[in-house]
């Protein structure tokens, strides 16, 4: 790389992402954070379709664009070598399947200095592509479809448990190390607790804004909270603490219907039919009353796709909780369980 005055690093894990690139890119090139003072990171880790190709083209244009190898694959892998690669003094995270504000860079920064915060993120504007995708986007929007997550359902400028990507001051990986490799998923969150564990701080700013592409159909969307909820159990066995309530949330609820469920078979007693009628009416009045309030804003030709939806990705999501579970538990090979040095 040519010797140039870097003071921002961004960090772009990518694996098969020719969808989307070329847009995240694009919304990168536009950044009113001077392009000399900046160095943009695409970390790919072994991509099957035109992703490098797409990357590649672009390198050969913008001299502060990259692309580096990440053999290993997954997402914590591809940011610690960003992170030993860069040499900003900022170093921004970011994902492939999103688009960013033109001064989303400067307002990370701007945010760093003026809180003191050791990690700082901003909002998540959900959208999709096509019909299915667009009523995933709203689902994925509301507090019943995803829980509190603040950068998702909107929340007052504060300091927060986590989020998302996150930018950081350099010095920050040197107090707290790295991202932990043994996390296919939720990196974000452990590194998020681990700088609140450590006296750090996470803010949040309704300021910086991006907008997430969600999976534009029923099975990716249903494959995507399958394994969200697989590695939200997982993290929480590895890392004790880094993942919050809501993320157990369809665990328990899968979990009770096949309790009751099971429980109906096993007892004689109607009490148990009872009570499983009335976790099953009480999900579906909450269904049919978020279906309807985002039908009357958005357009009733979303409600009868919402009320699918809303069972479908937490059905999904609390099976893969439960293999997760019981993967876990029944794990009996031997690993490395520790974090990421600094080395």
């Amino acid at each position: 790389m040519a010797e140039r005055n870097v003071t921002a690093s961004v960090i772009i894990p990518i694996r098969n992402e020719e969808r989307y690139i070329e847009s995240c890119i694009e919304s990168l090139l536009q950044q009113d954070y001077p392009a000399e003072q900046m160095e943009l990171l695409f970390i790919d880790g072994c991509s099957t379709d035109k992703t490098c190709e797409i990357v590649q083209q672009y390198s050969e244009k913008y001299p502060h664009l990259h692309l580096l190898s990440n053999p290993d694959k997954t997402a914590p892998y591809a940011l610690n070598i960003g992170i030993r690669a860069s040499r900003g003094c900022y170093v921004v995270m970011m994902g492939a399947h999103s688009m960013y504000a033109n001064n989303y860079i400067s307002k990370c920064i701007a945010c760093l200095e003026r809180t003191g915060a050791e990690n700082v993120g901003g909002v998540a504007q959900t959208q999709g592509r096509g019909f299915w995708g667009e009523a995933i986007a709203l689902m994925q929007s509301t507090k019943f479809g995803v829980g509190n997550a603040a950068y998702r359902v909107g929340a007052e400028d504060g300091y927060v448990d986590t989020v998302p990507f996150g930018a950081f001051r350099r010095e920050t990986f040197e107090r707290f190390g790295y991202y932990d490799v043994r996390l296919t998923r939720n990196q974000d969150n452990e590194m998020n607790y681990r700088i609140r564990k450590n006296g750090g701080r996470n803010f949040l700013s309704n300021d910086i804004v991006f907008t997430y592409f969600c999976r534009d159909s029923i099975s990716r969307m249903m494959k995507n909270g399958f394994l969200n909820g697989k590695w939200g159990v997982i993290t929480s066995f590895l890392c004790p603490g880094s993942m919050s309530l809501r993320h157990y949330i369809p665990f328990l609820f899968v979990s009770s219907l096949l309790v009751l469920g099971l429980a109906i078979l096993i007892l004689p007693q109607p009490f148990w039919g009872y009570l499983l009628l009335a976790e099953v009416m009480c999900y579906s009045l909450l269904d049919l009353g978020y279906s309807l309030k985002l039908s009357v804003k958005n357009g009733f030709k979303y409600f009868l796709a919402l009320i699918i939806l809303y069972p479908f990705f937490h059905i999904s999501y609390g099976v893969g909780s439960l293999a997760g579970f019981f993967s876990r538990i029944l794990w009996k090979r031997d690993r490395k369980d520790s974090v990421d040095g600094k080395s």
